[in-house]
């Protein structure tokens, strides 16, 4: 297990950038998987976007080319730089992260990004 905490949610106009920052507990070198998932009111969870040890990344359709996911292996972190946001962003981001490809999730406590104008 290893615990998350995600900053840098917040307020934004369409077409701006945030930037989220997930900090992991413990060194996240071995960690086979991390990624942003996020829940809109009335909507189930789904995944954002995703990096595995490898470095290989995984997006949603709707974001790609706009969102970019980064490890930083030194600092314990994962980032989602997101850009042109759309009001259909707006939802709870969490940080995810499975150690090996069958253990279960760790989640953080989210943090809240809404678009609007």
């Amino acid at each position: 297990q290893v615990q998350l905490v995600e900053s840098g949610g917040g307020l934004v106009q369409p077409g701006g950038s945030l930037r989220l920052s997930c900090a992991a507990s413990r060194s996240i070198f071995s960690i086979y998987d991390m990624g942003w998932y996020r829940q809109a009111p009335g909507k189930q969870r789904e995944l954002v976007a995703a990096v595995t040890s490898g470095g290989t990344t995984n997006y949603k359709d709707s974001v790609k080319g706009r969102f970019t996911i980064s490890r930083d292996n030194a600092k314990n972190t994962v980032d989602l730089q997101m850009n042109s946001l759309k009001p259909e962003d707006t939802a709870v981001y969490y940080c995810n992260a499975r150690i090996a490809p069958l253990s279960p999730s760790s989640w953080g406590q989210g943090t809240q990004v809404t678009v609007s104008s």
